[in-house]
């Protein structure tokens, strides 16, 4: 990510611009962007003014919301998207931290799909969940989406992929990314 950092001026600019890009329904105050981009709240506000006077986004009474007109909204999208702000070892090496992992897939977001029931499917052994959920929060500030994610323990992963589970089937039957496998998926 630093290098797209560079490009569109710094870090946190970047992180406030994927979390309007991926919510664009929602508006936000500046505590809610603060506390969702892990950044300091006088950083977010220098930013936040900048991409205000740049037409990217609008300011209504204290809340904020993306310009729905601006033109090159569909182009920072894409880009935003294929530039991922976190590396497939990233990834793994924040979840690893909650347990013996087996399996980290990647979809949804990650993939240009909206569609997708899930965004990470985690699946191992002794997984600790308030570890898992950390590092979700982590991932969701870079990414600026909340990230819809599964975690099962390796057995009941087996048990539900033996029984053709709806869920386990509509991940593992569209578009994915095994960014981990040592299951032999």
């Amino acid at each position: 990510m630093k290098s797209i950092s560079f490009i569109f001026g710094g870090e946190a600019k970047v992180k406030i611009m994927r979390l309007f890009t991926f919510n664009p329904n929602l508006s936000f105050s500046l505590a809610d962007i603060t506390h969702r981009v892990k950044e300091r709240s006088n950083i977010v506000r220098r930013e936040l003014n900048n991409l205000v006077k740049a037409g990217f986004i609008k300011k209504r009474n204290k809340n904020y919301t993306i310009n729905p007109t601006y033109i090159y909204r569909p182009a920072i999208e894409n880009f935003l998207v294929d530039a991922a702000p976190l590396s497939d070892k990233e990834i793994i090496k924040r979840l690893s931290r909650a347990g013996s992992m087996k399996l980290v897939l990647v979809s949804g977001v990650f993939l240009h799909d909206k569609d997708a029931r899930v965004d990470i499917l985690v699946v191992g052994d002794h997984i600790k969940q308030g570890v898992v959920e950390t590092a979700i929060s982590y991932i969701e500030s870079q990414l600026g989406k909340e990230i819809r994610y599964a975690v099962f323990e390796t057995p009941d992963f087996q048990y539900r992929l033996g029984i053709y589970d709806k869920l386990i089937r509509d991940i593992l039957d569209y578009p994915h990314k095994k960014i981990l496998n040592k299951l032999g998926l």
